[in-house]
């Protein structure tokens, strides 16, 4: 069985699914610095060794042992629907990577003569009309995932439950499961959990966030992006990411769950 988008520290420690827009490149970089003392130089995405990961061949057979004999604690992190999706549009669409580029190629012009998304750029220091651009990304984002078309779905806007299931449904079992929003107690108690080979102090570590600067800034609280229909297409997409993860879908701006994670209703639901 194939445990796609997991990661897993040499020590065998600590193994995590990853889930996109959710704080990812902090956690592969704790990872990295628990078993070696220090932190990979550059983006821990771009990584080729010091951290097993599923897409590096030869570390496919480790992962799944270790994985499946539970040796190492396995965990992911979770995100509040509506931040998850913005950050999404944000950075992928209406920025630029970190290659200098748009994201991938020839998507955005696409999607700006498709959907009518305007998107800015740094010459004129992205204006554009933030509200009406997003709203049209977010049925652009629904029509890849509902119909997959005009394009397959993107991992950055595609469910976290999605992502989740695969590693239940392939053999894994959660350990925990935290939301990036209580990101340094969720952590903690992951590294408390495992045998590392360098104790990490969460309250230490900096913030890795790829994705900062390299576009416009959100100029509006977040309810403000969420009209009647934005919301409808936003349930329509992540209803199971509201249920499963306890996050306040009737408030956009209450970015925080409203209760712990089920973990064995996760595995229930997600396992079939």
């Amino acid at each position: 069985m194939a445990f796609p988008g997991t990661w897993l520290t040499e020590s065998e420690s600590i193994a995590y699914r990853v889930v996109p827009k959710c704080a990812c490149s902090t956690i592969g970089q704790i990872m990295y610095y628990s078993d070696h003392g220090r932190y990979f130089d550059g983006d821990i995405h771009d990584s080729t060794s010091g951290l097993h990961k599923w897409n590096q061949e030869d570390s496919q057979p480790i992962i799944d042992r270790a994985v499946k004999s539970r040796k190492a604690v396995s965990f992911t992190c979770v995100r509040n629907p509506y931040s998850r999706i913005l950050s999404s549009f944000f950075d992928k669409i209406a920025g630029i990577q970190r290659n200098g580029k748009r994201y991938r190629g020839n998507l955005i012009p696409q999607i700006v003569q498709r959907y009518g998304i305007e998107v800015g750029s740094p010459e004129d220091n992205f204006d554009f009309d933030q509200v009406a651009s997003f709203r049209r990304f977010l049925l652009f984002a629904r029509d890849t995932i509902r119909w997959r078309r005009p394009m397959e779905p993107d991992i950055h806007w595609s469910a976290m439950s999605g992502h989740i299931a695969t590693f239940i449904v392939n053999g894994g079992r959660y350990d925990q499961i935290f939301f990036t929003e209580k990101f340094n107690e969720g952590m903690q108690k992951v590294l408390d959990a495992a045998e590392t080979p360098v104790k990490v102090d969460v309250n230490a570590v900096p913030r890795f966030n790829e994705s900062e600067g390299h576009g416009p800034k959100r100029a509006h609280k977040v309810s403000d992006y969420f009209d009647d229909l934005s919301r409808h297409l936003v349930w329509e997409i992540y209803k199971k990411d509201f249920q499963l993860f306890r996050y306040d879908f009737d408030d956009p701006d209450n970015k925080m769950p409203k209760g712990e994670v089920d973990l064995d209703e996760v595995h229930a639901k997600l396992g079939r």
